[in-house]
């Protein structure tokens, strides 16, 4: 289904340049998008998801990120019934990322 990756283990991989880094999907809300975010990430609204799936390559690893990770895995759950296979959630979300890996993160 998909797999769980923590905001330590998410900024080690994105550091590792011998390994492909993940697509970063966040399916908050514009405007939770716009409060903060990890850098790099796709603003990918969970309600925009379905009509927007095209714009996901299903030949890469997809990290998906929400506030506190309900929605994201909601997301991930959806994209592999849509026939991709490399997914994570991000564990704790966007918070989480910010508690421990970007502390000069707004939080909300």
């Amino acid at each position: 289904m998909y797999a769980r990756v923590d905001p330590t283990e998410l900024a080690a991989w994105r550091a590792d340049a011998a390994r492909d880094a993940p697509v970063v999907v966040d399916v908050r809300e514009p405007w939770e998008f716009a409060r903060c975010r990890i850098e790099g990430s796709r603003s990918i609204p969970l309600r925009e998801l379905p009509a927007r799936v095209a714009d996901l390559p299903a030949d890469r690893d997809l990290v998906l990120v929400c506030h506190h990770g309900a929605r994201s895995a909601q997301a991930a759950r959806w994209l592999a019934h849509q026939g991709f296979a490399r997914l994570h959630n991000l564990e704790g979300g966007v918070d989480a990322w910010a508690a421990t890996v970007d502390r000069g993160m707004p939080r909300y």
